[in-house]
């Protein structure tokens, strides 16, 4: 195995840089990935526009990328789940590069016939989709709602909310020219945010009740929106922000239908608990990923040398699907 190796790191200007640097070693309870592909997300451009120093950022150096797929190289003391050589598809700080480090509870095994540019592009999805179905409560053969849902990740919880038996599936973006895209991914019924009043058009698909569970992408007035459009004893559950983090809600909404409100972040400070959301994920998803009732959009495909385009194109909120890279 090699001893050094590519790498990305932002803070030293407005895009990414290629560095080598040495390959880690894993220690107690983490494994070596040697990676083959990456998929970009909304929070890569953040860091980097956090750190640009030249547009007042902090001038930090970090390394890049937190979504990955690629074999086992290595593994620490302790692990026992994953062998050398095994396909596998995870998430972890630092992973814009050749070599991977990351915490063995982190990472679910590749599907026979699932293509890296795939595999690299749903572990995100699928932890932070289904983890927020769970904190809602869903049951199979409620509503739910997903705000935002032309996003990457949006996507991705459409496809698993439907394979997990929810009905109707209703999806919003700003515009209906992604109506078709977003009814591809599994919604029964799509809000154009910006031509219709996203609550009286939830109200309609779902009889006037409102979606028993919501997955909000969006914030600003959009969460608000989204409380009279819930059904009473519903969850509303934000998972981002895509618009604003401030908001003005109505309370009586809240009241009056015995809403119950959480915020979900699945980071890296709680490793445990990360480690137990991917597993559920993997436990309840990967037959339908198996069976492609959950798979990724792919945007584009593009390589190392040509990172600083796919960052462009991620920051043009024009991309359907992930963006990848293929690791050199």
């Amino acid at each position: 195995m090699a001893t050094t190796m590519t790498a990305l790191f932002g803070g030293t200007g407005p895009t990414w840089e290629a560095w080598q640097i040495p390959v880690p070693d894993p220690g107690p309870g983490q494994i070596l990935v040697r990676a083959r592909t990456v998929a970009l997300n909304n929070a890569d451009a953040a860091m980097v526009a956090g750190a640009d120093p030249t547009s007042g950022g902090t001038g930090k150096e970090f390394q890049a990328g937190y979504e990955f797929a690629g074999e086992v190289a290595a593994v620490g003391d302790g692990v026992s789940t994953f062998t050398v050589g095994e396909r596998v598809m995870g998430t972890a700080p630092a992973s814009f590069a050749q070599y991977v480090l990351v915490d063995h509870r982190h990472v679910l095994p590749v599907p026979d016939g699932l293509p890296y540019e795939e595999a690299c592009s749903l572990p995100t999805g699928l932890l932070t989709e289904h983890g927020a179905l769970m904190a809602g409560g869903f049951r199979p053969g409620q509503s739910v709602l997903i705000t935002g849902a032309s996003s990457s990740i949006g996507l991705i919880g459409l496809q698993i909310a439907k394979a997990l038996g929810a009905q109707p599936v209703i999806a919003t973006s700003r515009t209906s020219a992604k109506a078709d895209l977003l009814k591809r991914a599994g919604a029964d019924t799509v809000v154009a945010t910006g031509e219709q009043d996203l609550t009286a058009a939830v109200l309609k698909a779902t009889g006037g009740e409102g979606a028993d569970v919501v997955l909000d992408h969006v914030g600003g007035e959009t969460f608000a929106a989204c409380l009279p459009a819930a059904r009473v004893d519903g969850s509303v559950v934000n998972i981002g922000r895509l618009d604003t983090a401030g908001t003005t809600i109505d309370l009586d909404a809240l009241s009056y239908r015995h809403l119950r409100l959480r915020g979900v972040s699945f980071g890296f400070t709680r490793a445990a608990e990360l480690g137990e959301v991917i597993a559920e994920a993997g436990r309840q998803l990967m037959p339908a990923v198996t069976d492609g009732r959950v798979r990724p959009f792919i945007d584009s495909t593009r390589t190392f040398p040509t990172a600083a385009d796919a960052l462009e194109r991620l920051r043009s909120h024009q991309a359907h699907g992930k963006i990848v890279l293929t690791v050199p």
